[in-house]
């Protein structure tokens, strides 16, 4: 029995010293400031060092084996605590500017909500407005869910309605520097911040639906009035203090979804945990089991009939695009 116990523990100590081995070699391949093959000696180094530590636990010396993996790996955690969000790049056009907002009463004002007119993906007109929404006119909350990379994973944008048929949609998105793109890998350590974009839907969907061609779905909610103003209003202190304190993007922990429910937490209090949070592109199910869509239809009918890529493409990106990709789009009030 002792002998079980020493070969479990044993075995347990190889799988963390081999896990922290790994994030720590990623660590310093993606984030080290020097030329690529300088990231690689480090990276490799840092390697070897594990294997070699794991190899070193079988023999008489693994103490100091363990000891010497220790000291170097605080060495890492050290260096990666101290690194903080930039607020200043030459950030991509898309993401140069953070929104930001202000109520007054019932008026709430917008700055550097994001207009843009796209011809292609590098052809644009950059446009950055402000405007004023009166929220006691707000009305509904849609869903957007845009496909690009297979059925699992999509990116979410909820847009806010209101009475005078102004649509604001809000997207969490990666702050890339110019020239810079998105991998969910390095977007694990620290390689990109955080940005919340406020955007015309012509824009902001509309450079998925005809200009990617992506798959884009729309959802229209039964989200009260009252739900859709507490949540707008996080949507604003969010971006407020994004604009005061940069914050890194991460793939899996602070993306388009998981700060989207970090706000609804704090609306309507702890939501189930649940695979489809991860796997993003299966929220719909997971908001239609939560009665937020339209329950008198299928999901799967929902789905179908919120597929706007099609008709937005035969449209173009008109200036009644809002209006255009939702004929035809189930609501709940109807």
């Amino acid at each position: 029995m002792t002998q079980i116990i020493l070969r479990c523990s044993r075995a347990l100590l190889c799988l963390a010293v081999a896990l922290s081995g790994c994030w720590a070699v990623l660590a310093l391949w993606f984030r080290l400031p020097f030329d690529p093959w300088l990231r690689l000696g480090f990276a490799a180094g840092f390697a070897l060092l594990t294997l070699a530590v794991i190899l070193g636990l079988s023999r008489p010396r693994r103490l100091r084996a363990l000891a010497t993996y220790a000291l170097a790996l605080a060495t890492v955690i050290t260096w990666w605590a101290s690194l903080t969000p930039p607020a200043t790049r030459n950030w991509s056009p898309d993401v140069e500017r953070q929104v930001t907002g202000e109520l007054n009463g019932s008026h709430l004002t917008l700055t550097n909500i994001r207009n843009f007119t796209w011809r292609s993906a590098d052809d644009f007109d950059a446009t950055w407005e402000n405007r004023s929404y009166d929220m006691e006119q707000l009305q509904s909350l849609d869903l957007f869910m845009s496909y690009w990379s297979g059925k699992s994973i999509a990116h979410m944008i909820i847009s806010f309605g209101f009475a005078d048929g102004q649509q604001i949609a809000w997207s969490v998105e990666v702050r890339r520097e110019r020239g810079g793109g998105f991998s969910p890998i390095a977007d694990l350590f620290k390689a990109n911040t955080l940005s919340l974009i406020a955007a015309d839907e012509r824009d902001v969907i509309g450079i998925r639906t005809n200009i990617r061609g992506e798959d884009v779905q729309l959802f229209r909610t039964n989200t009260s009035p009252e739900t859709a103003r507490a949540l707008l209003l996080h949507y604003v202190a969010t971006a407020n203090h994004l604009a005061e304190q940069p914050q890194w993007y991460n793939s899996l922990a602070t993306n388009c979804t998981t700060v989207v429910l970090q706000m609804i937490r704090r609306i309507v209090g702890e939501l189930p945990l649940d695979w489809r949070v991860l796997a993003n592109g299966y929220l719909p199910s997971y908001a239609y089991d939560a009665g937020v869509l339209d329950s008198r239809l299928s999901l799967q009918t929902l789905v179908e009939r919120g597929r706007i890529t099609a008709r937005a493409r035969a449209h173009g990106l008109q200036q009644d695009y809002s209006t255009l990709i939702r004929q035809g789009v189930p609501s709940p009030g109807d």
